[in-house]
């Protein structure tokens, strides 16, 4: 039996299960029972998990052998779990001291969402990317609204204004997402991150991606930032002083898991930014990325107005459900065994994110271990029977594919060699052209990132309307082997031609914001 109760801390409007995850639950095999308002406040009534065959009820955890929450559980919930109930959630313990051992007093097992590892298998149950990528497109529309001003250049007949100079600081999954937004709304964007990787991701978007002259890697685990050195925050301090005399709106995301937000706007750099400005801090529920946030405040210092918002995710409470519960429902379906729910430590996704199980608080999963090389089978030889002749089948043979191609590399010279003494020179011209095109050729297409192999494809027509005059000139009124061979090289090249235009028309319907392809 599942639970899903009313999320009770203020401000937080999500619920862990929809009414469609509801559905696949109970395709799964699972039981679901809510709490009466538990998806009210996300806009799913109670009639809607009816329907989708949830059963309601005034407690969750009554009963329940699995408990999913979004947030971490008050002092009366842990009070309500059972022996053996496991607890699903964003737990984030080292905001509460006592949380792992009060559960496990319980006898309870506790799931720590945010500590799912971010690994190709699990990014269907990150629920942190999925929030934050929420949190940065809600973060810049809070701040255009807070901005006394368009976000997009005006022209207009009472006078033109430039489009808003945003800066937002950390290109994870928030502030990639806050880029993105800033530029749809026509915003020039900025963007700074430690780490370097991130630089392809930011311009790609559109936004121009800011560097400090030292050089050090900020590349932390798990996709994470890294705390860094003293003299580099200090080379940062001195960037987003300079930026903040020019831009309008700030927009910070840094975070270090399980440690306070690292201070990124001390209050001089609020001090250079113009008034009317705005600045966004994103974890001021860490204690805040600027000096003078207070969580779940807005905060006014000479003009500039700092949003200190701890319920992004929950200002758009029906879309975070839903990614939420869906991620759930992937989790579940991996912990889904032959009896029902079934934590399994030997799994390392799993183990990452089990903090108690069954009364016991875990310590640290271990890291995994790099993959072992397979030890290669050592043949024996017989000590009674002299070794026979080497067959087919005996793994001690040498290889006849080595004689092929001493045979075949032979063959090969002695065929250049006698292209080289009869055949005209006007052929070997050609043939010496043809060696070293498809050489060039295989080694530019090859150094291409696979990325690029689309748009890539949709600018080949130059190369192909080449072969296409090429391939006419060689047709001839006679059947010999050039004009055949130019026939085809039309047909071939004309096909390349209409798949390459098709490519790029899909291509350009892609970023055309109608919507049409």
């Amino acid at each position: 039996m599942i639970g899903v109760p009313l999320e009770r801390v203020s401000g937080e409007r999500r619920v862990a299960a929809t009414p469609e995850s509801v559905k696949r639950l109970g395709a799964l095999g699972y039981t679901v029972q809510v709490e009466r308002g538990a998806g009210d406040a996300a806009g799913f009534d109670d009639a809607s998990y009816e329907a989708a065959g949830a059963t309601l009820t005034d407690d969750a955890f009554a009963g329940a052998t699995v408990v999913l929450k979004v947030r971490s559980p008050l002092p009366e919930e842990i009070a309500k779990l059972g022996d053996g109930t496991a607890l699903v959630c964003v737990l984030q313990p080292e905001r509460s001291t006592g949380l792992l051992e009060a559960i496990a007093a319980r006898g309870s097992t506790a799931l720590a969402l945010e500590r799912i590892p971010r690994v190709t298998r699990a990014q269907n149950m990150d629920v942190l990317s999925s929030m934050a990528n929420l949190a940065g497109y809600r973060a810049v529309i809070e701040a255009a609204e807070q901005f006394q001003g368009f976000f997009g250049a005006q022209i207009t007949a009472a006078g033109s204004q430039r489009p808003a100079r945003v800066l937002v600081i950390g290109a994870g999954v928030a502030g990639l997402a806050a880029i993105g937004t800033a530029r749809s709304l026509g915003a020039e964007v900025r963007a700074f991150d430690a780490r370097s990787a991130t630089r392809e991701q930011v311009e790609s978007l559109g936004a121009k991606f800011l560097e400090v002259t030292i050089t050090e890697e900020g590349e932390g685990g798990g996709g994470y930032a890294k705390e860094m050195s003293p003299a580099f925050i200090e080379a940062e301090m001195a960037l987003f002083r300079v930026q903040a005399a020019e831009v309008d709106v700030i927009v910070t995301t840094a975070l270090v898991p399980g440690r306070k937000a690292p201070l990124l706007v001390p209050e001089d750099v609020v001090d250079a930014l113009r008034p009317g400005s705005v600045v966004v801090d994103m974890a001021a529920e860490q204690g805040g990325n600027c000096a003078l946030t207070k969580a779940g405040e807005v905060v006014v210092h000479k003009g500039v107005r700092i949003l200190g918002y701890t319920d992004l995710t929950s200002r758009m409470a029906h879309t975070a459900s839903l990614f939420f519960a869906n991620n759930l429902v992937n989790l579940l379906e991996l912990m889904r065994g032959p009896d029902g729910f079934r934590v399994d430590l030997a799994d390392d996704v799993i183990r990452a994110a089990v903090l108690v199980h069954r009364g016991e608080v875990l310590p640290p999963a271990p890291k995994p271990a790099p993959p072992a090389t397979p030890a290669r089978k050592a043949v024996a030889p017989t000590k009674t029977a002299p070794k026979a002749a080497p067959t087919h089948d005996d793994p001690t043979a040498p290889p006849r594919r080595a004689w092929g191609s001493t045979v075949a590399g032979l063959a090969a010279i002695l065929g250049l060699f006698a292209l080289g003494r009869f055949a005209p020179s006007e052929f070997l011209q050609h043939f010496t052209v043809f060696i070293l095109a498809c050489f060039v050729g295989w080694q530019v297409i090859w150094s291409v990132s696979p990325s690029l192999h689309t748009p890539l494809m949709s600018v080949t027509n130059a190369i192909s309307g080449i072969i296409v005059v090429g391939g006419v000139l060689q047709v001839h009124h006679t059947s010999d082997l050039a004009s055949v061979l130019g026939a085809v090289a039309v047909l071939v090249a004309t096909i390349n031609i209409t798949g390459g235009f098709l490519v790029t028309q899909r291509m350009l319907g892609m970023f055309r914001r109608d919507g049409r392809s």
